[in-house]
This record gives C-alpha cells, sequence and structure tokens, in this order.
C-alpha cells in the first residue's frame, strides 16, 4: 500500500487548509484510516480518525470541532479539514491506515504511512 498525503501549506491564524491522502494498492474501503502530526522536538501525535465506511469518527481533544475528517472510498482518498488553525497546530502531518474497519488512536496500530505534509500556522 502506498498512501501519498498533500495539501499541506503556510497559513495565518484563524485559517484553513484541506489535506489529502491518497491510497494505492489494496482496496482502500476495507480499512480504517488515521491522520497524525509531529512538531519539532516533540513526539507524533494522533490527531483524528475514520472507520472504513466513514460513519465512524474521533478527534483529539486539541482539534474537536475545528478540524473534520472524511473520506471518498470511490476515490481511495481521506481527508482531514483544518479550520480555525493555530499556531500550534504547525506540525508534519501524516496518514496511515490500518489493516481493520475499525477506528483505533495509537499509531502503532497503523500499518501503512504516508511521507507527511507540513502545515505551518503563523501568528
Amino acid at each position: 500500500v502506498q498512501l501519498q498525503a498533500s495539501g499541506g501549506g503556510l497559513v495565518q491564524a484563524g485559517g484553513s487548509l484541506r489535506l489529502s491522502c491518497a491510497a494505492s494498492g489494496r482496496t482502500f474501503s476495507r480499512f480504517a484510516s488515521g491522520w497524525f502530526r509531529q512538531a519539532p522536538g516533540k513526539n507524533r501525535e494522533f490527531v483524528s480518525t475514520i472507520n472504513a465506511s466513514g460513519s465512524i469518527t474521533g478527534y483529539a481533544d486539541s482539534v474537536r470541532g475545528r478540524f473534520t475528517i472524511s473520506r471518498d472510498n470511490a476515490k481511495n482518498t481521506v481527508y482531514l479539514q483544518l479550520n480555525s488553525l493555530k499556531p500550534e497546530d504547525t506540525a508534519v502531518y501524516y496518514c496511515a491506515i490500518r489493516d481493520g474497519g475499525y477506528i483505533r488512536y495509537l499509531d502503532s496500530e497503523y500499518d501503512y504511512w504516508g511521507r507527511g505534509t507540513q502545515v505551518t500556522v503563523s501568528s
């Protein structure tokens, strides 16, 4: 499985971005997906997750109400809409999928990872 994340960039505080993660190589609709992020000098942290059908989602407390995860299984793509961005959201954002349909919050439970896309929020 190959994952390609895109959509990152530089944005002012309060702005928005939409991240995309395109998957290839396997039956994408069978796999739950997740987004994680890693800021400089910090450990990678969970951001959001969505189950295989897209009916169940989960969010970190720090992003709930500002970020929205979704997926289009026909396009083998998962999205993360980032609204009301804050400087503390600055990080490399990684998408991941797991060989199972249920949501998970730990990065160790994901099997395939993309390279990441940089999100920088200026104050």
